[in-house]
């Protein structure tokens, strides 16, 4: 993809359709091109590595571990000319007006992360970056009942399917969440 300064590419899907590992190869691509990177991930997504982003297959880049979107700006750095930020669906309401003005600044902004939660309702603010992105791209991981495209996020809680009102957000892997196609996907409310 030819880079048009400032702009905001979102790679959503489901859990294990590859967005991390996605995002990575993308900012290998702009390491290649020398561009100047930094990448930024919720401190909250503790499970592999605080420093990077790593992605379930193993794939890793180093990154600022960060409570708020705010304090996306108070690091940035003045040669930046590349933002990524991973897990997005973790972070504040402001993080819509941050990554505008990191695009209005002329910067690239990658984002990824959930499009739904494990209910399969819209997760964080993912649906109103997506409909403000120059480009979105869709991931899909393979159901794990079926092995047909899978869409959702399973999660599951001693291998039974969540409770609709259990909490939104567990940070946790293949030990408690699958993908799953619709048809598979399951959200007991009573």
């Amino acid at each position: 993809m030819k880079h048009h300064p400032g702009s905001v590419e979102v790679i959503v899907g489901s859990m294990f359709s590859g967005k991390t590992d996605e995002l990575i190869r993308r900012l290998r691509r702009a390491k290649i091109a020398r561009h100047k990177i930094q990448v930024f991930k919720p401190a909250i997504d503790n499970r592999y590595n605080e420093g990077k982003v790593t992605s379930h297959a193993g794939s890793e880049f180093a990154a600022n571990p960060i409570r708020s979107s705010k304090e996306i700006l108070n690091i940035l750095e003045p040669d930046t000319t590349v933002v990524a930020i991973d897990e997005a669906q973790f972070f504040d309401q402001e993080i819509v007006s941050i990554v505008q003005q990191l695009a209005d600044l002329k910067l690239r902004v990658i984002v990824a992360g959930l499009d739904t939660d494990f209910r399969g309702e819209p997760f964080g603010m993912m649906p109103v970056l997506m409909a403000q992105a120059e480009e979105v791209d869709k991931l899909h991981a393979i159901c794990m009942i079926c092995g047909e495209e899978a869409s959702r996020t399973q999660r599951l809680v001693n291998g039974i399917p969540a409770h609709y009102n259990d909490p939104i957000v567990i940070v946790g892997a293949s030990e408690m969440y699958e993908a799953r196609c619709r048809m598979h996907h399951q959200v007991p409310r009573d």
